[in-house]
Formats: structure tokens, sequence, C-alpha cells
């Protein structure tokens, strides 16, 4: 029987210009135990061995730049220049963690504490196999970041990339299979939810899913009965504080912009705004202006005129529109934008919404602008906060001091001031969600740990008799450690002293006087 194919489909046009087969559950399974069999003679490779590696797959990526930013817009419906931003990112993500790798991955001593004759290290070893699970709204900038940390950090990868754009998941297989160092420890495998579901049910040694918080969710129960370390990057709501001191022009520009970026189909994309009153007509004028300004289209032109494609994904169309006509039924206004032909919209800025929508409560995914009136900065942070996400959120003031105390009150995990989206792509800032955006963290020193376990040293000889080691392991010593513990660890001067005391009271002609507890009472 031929095996079930996936469609190479542009959004855009709804033309298809290639097919993938999609992998069996047989094969997903040898995947993973071929990458599980290649782990030893990767992870035996040395950190700057490794990275050496991955440099040429840096240069191969540079040199196939026009080819990938095709695929890759042809597979999503999204302008070449943002196509070229998943690959420059992508590309500056492996240079970071390449120069940074051996010393985050380096044996560090740790302090013994009164173990003096033992030094303590710790290591970094990788897990083994690890299964990457990557969504449609960025599959080459979202398969690659994650794949280079595991790599860096020891692990094989199998990658599985999203039904919804299986030519971004061949060229990346393409990419990997022409250099033949690196072929040997990484595969793809192409499929839907049942090629998911397989790979998770393959045993693999460490799973990192980015997605919708229902699958990950499941994906988590399903790991649990491995108990299968996991780091899920899930959905967002990410809230955006605009003060009566900000420069209502600029936020209201980057707003904008953070809001409608690839069409808001971003886990960091604006998706609430609260607007001091003062502030509030000033600030809708000025994102008005801006979302009109934005043109939607496609071409597969270097210089496209389009800042917008279409929604990559059909099913989404459903739920953006949902949001909208439930919104406008309970009071929301639609200031610009909206649906047009086929899977386009211009941009929208919705007024006279509240937290009663589903417009303000849950993931819009869409080229949706909802601004809120609120009283003051209490008010902000108290609805910045009433949302079962945690991702991003964004602080417009020009007081920097004022947006540090107000970031140290708002339960998200990345925040940036001035700007929208930015700090995503900063290589060395871990990135991860709080609440119903997940748990674990991507990016930078903490990204690459992720994909490492612990292991602890204590090196030394046999202890010595006055080492507190052979001290504590002796019967009799009970008062003594009493007295240690003390002089040692005593809060103040007198606790000291009178341990200290304690300790050689059997020296003195009079014993300390006794110190009796506190009497207790029952009821």
């Amino acid at each position: 029987m031929d095996q079930e194919k996936l469609a190479f489909i542009n959004p855009a046009t709804g033309n298809q210009f290639g097919e993938v087969a999609m992998s069996t559950p047989e094969e997903v399974k040898q995947a993973v135990d071929d990458m599980r069999g290649s782990f030893p003679a990767w992870s035996g490779k040395s950190v700057r061995e490794r990275a050496r590696i991955l440099k040429r797959f840096q240069k191969l990526l540079i040199e196939h730049r026009d080819e990938i930013s095709t695929v890759v817009s042809q597979g999503t419906g999204k302008n070449r220049q943002d196509s070229l931003i998943e690959l420059f990112i992508s590309v500056d993500m492996l240079a970071q963690n390449r120069a940074n790798a051996a010393k985050w991955l380096k044996r560090r001593r740790v302090f013994s504490g009164l173990y003096f004759t033992k030094k303590s290290y710790v290591e970094h070893r990788p897990y083994g196999a690890a299964a990457i699970i990557s969504p449609w709204n960025y599959p080459l900038l979202i398969s690659l970041t994650p794949m280079f940390a595991a790599l860096l950090a020891g692990n094989t990868v199998v990658l599985k990339t999203s039904e919804i754009t299986p030519a971004v998941g061949v060229l990346i297989e393409k990419l990997f299979n022409s250099l033949p160092e690196l072929a040997p420890f990484v595969r793809v495998v192409h499929g839907d939810g049942r090629v998911g579901a397989a790979l998770i049910n393959s045993k693999p040694d460490y799973i990192f899913m980015t997605g919708s918080t229902v699958t990950g969710k499941r994906i988590m129960q399903a790991a649990a009965e491995n108990l299968t370390p996991i780091t899920l990057e899930l959905g967002s709501k990410d809230a955006a504080i605009v003060l009566e001191d900000a420069d209502i022009d600029s936020a209201a520009r980057w707003i904008a912009w953070g809001a409608h970026f690839n069409s808001g189909q971003s886990c960091v994309a604006v998706e609430r705004v609260y607007v001091v009153e003062s502030r509030y007509d000033e600030f809708v004028r000025a994102a008005v202006k801006y979302s009109e300004k934005i043109s939607s289209g496609f071409t597969l032109e270097t210089d496209s005129p389009y800042f917008m494609g279409p929604i990559t994904d059909p099913r989404q169309i459903q739920i953006i529109e949902d949001h909208v006509k439930e919104a406008v039924e309970k009071g929301a206004r639609i200031l610009c934008g909206g649906k047009e032909q086929g899977p386009f919209y211009k941009p929208m800025v919705m007024v006279d919404v509240n937290h009663s929508m589903k417009l303000m409560r849950e993931e819009t995914f869409g080229p949706v602008l909802p601004i809120m009136k609120v009283r003051d900065e209490e008010e902000a942070i108290r609805l910045a906060n009433d949302s079962s996400f945690g991702l991003f959120a964004s602080i417009y003031t020009k007081d920097h001091a004022r947006a540090k105390r107000v970031a140290d009150r708002i339960n998200a995990s990345s925040i940036i001031f001035n700007d929208s989206l930015a700090q995503f792509a900063i290589p060395t800032l871990p990135f991860g969600g709080v609440k119903d955006s997940g748990i674990g963290t991507s990016h930078g020193r903490e990204g690459l740990l992720q994909f490492t376990r612990p292991h602890s040293y204590a090196v030394g000889g046999s202890p010595p008799a006055w080492d507190i080691a052979t001290v504590m392991r002796e019967l009799g010593n009970y008062k003594l450690g009493v007295a240690i513990m003390g002089v040692v660890y005593g809060t103040t001067l007198k606790q000291k002293w009178e341990t200290f005391a304690q300790l050689f009271q059997k020296e003195r002609k009079t014993a300390l006087p006794e110190i009796k507890p506190e009497p207790t009472t029952t009821k």
C-alpha cells in the first residue's frame, strides 16, 4: 500500500508545489532507535568539535539563503524578507551558541562547605536522542534553534515539523543530509499529529515541543508515562502597557508592528493593549494610522510591497472570526481592517473591548489589535496579569526605572521596554513561558543546558579522622555535632560563644547552666 502523502501547499495561492510521504510509525520508531544508537559517537566528540561541525552547517545556511527563503515563503505565504529574518535569527542563534557552548558546558567547581578534603564539581551531560516538535508559524527558526542547542549539548535529534509546512521540513532534512559529518546524528520525520504521537510513543530521551497549549498538555501526559523530561513552548496572550509618559507615536508604531508582523501569527505578538485614559484617544488614532499603512498580499519577489501574508493555517481563520464576531456582539468596535478575499486580512484595530471577550482572554493568533482604556498604572498591571498565559509583555514609558518597577509585577517570563518582539531575537536571553504558556526554556545558556542533566562529583581520598564526614559518622558525637553546628551556623555572636563553650565544657570546673526549652501548653 502506498504511503499517505503530505502536499506542499502555498497558503497564499492554494497551489501545490510538491509532496512528501508521511512517516510510518515503524519509520518513526526506527529514527529514534537510530539516533539512540548514534548518540555515543556524537556525545563522545568534544564540544569544540561539535561546534566546528555546526560551523560548517552555518556556512551551508548562508550559501543557500535564497533557496531557503523561497521555500519558507512558498510554505507559509510570508514575504521573502520575513523568511530571511527567520534564517537570519537562526544563524545568529547558532553563531552565539557555538561561541559560548564550551564555556557553558565546562565542568564547574563548586564550594564543598565543611568537607575540606573534598573537591566538588558539576558536569552537564546530554540526555540522548532528543525529539523536537516544531510549529508552522516559524517552521525554520523554531525547528533549527532547539536543534542547534540539543546538538551542541551532545544529543542526537529527531525532528518533526508541522504538517501545515511540510516543504520546510523536507528542506531542513536536505540541508542536514548534505553535510556528511552531521547527517548521521539527525533524522527528520514528516506527518501530522499521528506521527507526533508515534514519536512520543517511541520513548525519546528528551522532548522539546512548540505549539498550542492543548497539544502541549496532551504531549506532557504521554511523556509522563515514561517520565520523559520535557520542555513546552506554548500559547500566549501578550500584553502591552502604555503609560501616560510614553512616546505615544513610537508606542503606537511598534505595538502595531508587533501585533501584525507575520499576520499576527507569533506567540510573542501583541494581543492586547492597555492604555491609561489620559493618552488613550491619542494612542488609538496613532495605532489606526500605522495599521492602515500595512499592506497585505503575496509575491515571491525579494522586494515585496506586502508586509502581511495570508493566514497560513486555514483552521486559524475560524478562530480569528469567532473572536472578532463575539467581541462585536458584546459591544466592541472595529476601527479599521478586516477579512479580505481568501486567507488574507487587513490589519484590524478594535476598541471598547473588555475581559468578558475571548478576544482579550484566548489566543487569537491573527492580525487583530484590541485596545482597552484603563484608569492608571495599577489597573493596567491588574488586567495584564488577569490571564492564564504568561509569555511576553511590553511596557511603554520614558522612565526606565518606572518600567522596571512595573515589569517586576507582571507575571510574564520576558518583558521589553518601548519595543515589541525584539527580545525573542536576542540569542543569549532565555525564552520560555509561565502558567499556560509552558514550562522550561530555550535560547542562551539556559536553553542549551536545558538539553543536559547535571552530574555531580565529590573528589578526594579517604576522610581523615578530623573531617566532618568522619566525625558525624562516629556514634557518640551528637553533642559535638550540635556544638559544631552552632559555632559555624549560629546567627548571633552569643549563640556562637555558647556552643563553642559547650564544646569544651568537660575541661571546665563548673559546667555551663543547662538551657531548658520554653514550656509548651496543650489544649
